[in-house]
């Protein structure tokens, strides 16, 4: 049974059309995803089924008392209201808690906030997260949810794709996180050049149909390219005043040369050279942070040593508030440790991105922005100005003269990447850099990064982006340390669920029971220096070994046809391999080490 029905629906925002001629529905216990580009008309779309907004023109349709449910992007609540009646309403206490429910929505949303405080001094994920929990709380037929991971940690955000999977109602959900689109929804709509497009799965289904659709579709243009070149040929044969040429063989041929599918406006992010970076990148030694400054605030790093070397790749994780973006300033030279020392390598030339975004001057015009670090940049054999970069990033003709206080969020994304990347940085520091960003935006960036041969940090609570783009992850578990965890995200969800990690709020409300705490045995000066040796001695070890697996491969490559030999060198590679293997266990525990 569909709940909503769309006919010929239609509208328009000023001169732009964001859909056209839409016709569909939502049924049942259906679970919808829907992407598109920023400003392509995916807020509008579920508005429109969810009642909030009215077509230009078309009909919709919902059954009768239909009860939905819906979270918009900005949070609208009295600033002088108590959390708990925004969340509650009206509900007596003995109510709500001897529903299961209920409390387990309040403990994974609400569970470090004091129901009693009032809106005006929530932040906005805890604004975000009063919402979700609200709207969780009703009873609905249909759940829409505009950017519902916006503001949330990796934890959350696992809590919530686990609970919306579980709920009966039907869900239309607008997100640019690709992991909580594969968790939660079984089809996925596309909303692109004014139409809607269908797929049956999550997002991963969705890449793989929509790849199909475009193999087709190219398949499709490349015979009608054929055609048009056959009958302007056959057009241009002959006398030019000869007119017995039969009608229909003209007539078809302006047909196929009218049919040209529009433009699709595209961003590609260009590899731009990269400085030489040389074996220091960033050495902490027994640094101690506090997130606030100087002994104040939370404590995020405790005495704690760690090397960020080379070409390094690290995703950063742990709760909001725990101190990731502190340590990002850290490595940035915007604050200082309260204790111990940051080196910094001669050869590091760095570009943060922040959340805040603070360094774009609002307003300045996007093409003064950009020609301020550089005008001209050669990238490959060829030259590009900075207006030309800019189209490749989706600024064309009028855009690029744009006052950066009007643009989105997406777009000021956008202009400070190419900002950054432009400078020919080597190390990078990323804050939440998919904020804002579409989804085509985000492939692109990770297609940049793939082949970024410097030192990468990411603070991300998008998992799908920041398990595609790091090689190790580190989190902050409120204890002090930078704790690197083999097993990456999931092994963090378990620590968070085990509770073998700290919450930040935890960490710093009970200061004077800290200080009584027996303190932990630190690693001496001394001892320190001999594990960083033998770190360093493991390093070349993994470095000879990865050597002798090279010359292993072209040997073989060179005796294909000697089976004696292959045989030799096959039972080689798979004893280097375990030596490796080895080595690299023998590494993680030595660094794990250092860095308690």
């Amino acid at each position: 049974m569909n709940l909503v029905n769309l006919e010929s629906v239609s509208h328009a925002f000023g001169p732009k059309a964001l859909l056209t001629g839409v016709s569909l529905g939502v049924e049942a216990g259906e679970r919808i995803g829907v992407v598109g580009r920023n400003g392509g008309g995916k807020t509008t779309l579920v508005s429109i089924i969810a009642g909030e907004l009215t077509p230009d023109s078309g009909r919709v349709t919902h059954t009768r008392n239909l009860r939905v449910g819906v979270l918009a992007q900005r949070d609208l609540f009295d600033p002088n209201a108590p959390i708990r009646d925004i969340v509650l309403g009206e509900q007596a206490e003995h109510e709500w808690a001897g529903d299961a429910q209920v409390r387990e929505i309040l403990a994974n949303l609400l569970g470090d906030l004091d129901l009693s405080a009032h809106a005006g001094a929530l932040s906005g994920g805890e604004r975000r997260r009063t919402a979700l929990a609200k709207l969780l709380i009703g009873d609905h037929d249909l759940i829409v949810l505009d950017e519902p991971t916006n503001h949330l940690d990796i934890e959350a955000i696992a809590w919530l794709a686990g609970h919306l999977s579980a709920r009966k109602s039907a869900l239309l959900v607008v997100t640019h996180d690709r992991w909580f689109l594969d968790a939660v929804s079984t089809r996925t709509w596309e909303v692109v050049d004014g139409t809607v497009e269908r797929y049956e799965g999550g997002y991963a289904a969705y890449v793989l149909a929509k790849a199909e659709r475009a193999r087709i579709a190219q398949a499709a243009e490349d015979r009608r390219q054929n055609l048009m070149r056959k009958e302007i040929a056959w057009l241009r044969r002959g006398p030019p005043a000869r007119t017995s040429k039969p009608k229909f063989r003209i007539n078809a041929a302006e047909a196929l040369i009218a049919d040209v599918p529009p433009a699709r406006e595209t961003v590609e992010l260009l590899r731009f050279a990269t400085a030489r970076l040389g074996k220091t990148v960033y050495d902490l030694e027994n640094v101690t942070l506090h997130a606030g400054g100087p002994n104040t605030g939370p404590l995020v790093l405790d005495h704690c040593t760690w090397q960020f070397g080379p070409g390094d790749r690290i995703g950063l994780i742990g709760v909001n508030g725990s101190g990731k973006s502190t340590v990002l300033r850290l490595l940035s030279g915007t604050v200082t440790p309260d204790e111990g020392r940051l080196v910094q390598g001669r050869t590091v030339k760095l570009a943060h991105l922040s959340q805040e975004l603070a360094e774009l001057d609002p307003t300045r015009r996007v093409l003064e922005t950009v020609e301020e670090v550089r005008k001209y940049i050669t990238v490959g054999k060829k030259e590009w100005t900075a207006s030309q970069l800019l189209e490749r990033l989706g600024f064309k003709g009028e855009a690029q003269w744009k006052v950066v206080g009007d643009l989105s969020g997406g777009e000021r994304r956008r202009l400070q990447l190419l900002r950054l990347i432009m400078d020919e940085p080597n190390v990078l520091l990323l804050d939440e850099p998919t904020n804002d960003l579409d989804i085509e935006t985000l492939t692109e960036l990770e297609d940049l990064l793939d082949g970024w041969p410097g030192t990468l940090v990411v603070v991300s609570h998008d998992r799908y982006f920041l398990e595609r783009v790091s090689d190790r992850t580190v989190a902050l578990l409120g204890d002090g340390r930078l704790s690197m965890l083999p097993g990456g995200v999931d092994e963090y969800l378990e620590r968070r669920a085990a509770g073998t990690a700290v919450s930040a709020r935890a960490a710093s409300a009970e200061p004077v029971a800290a200080a009584e705490a027996p303190a932990e045995k630190k690693v001496s000066q001394k001892e320190l220096r001999e594990l960083q040796k033998e770190l360093s001695r493991l390093e070349r070890q993994l470095d000879k070994l990865s050597e002798r697996e090279a010359k292993v491969h072209a040997q073989m490559a060179e005796a294909a046809s000697d089976f004696e030999k292959l045989g030799k060198l096959d039972a080689e590679l798979r004893d280097l391999g375990a030596q490796k293997e080895a080595t690299e266990l023998e590494w993680m525990e030595l660094a794990e080490r250092i860095g308690e």
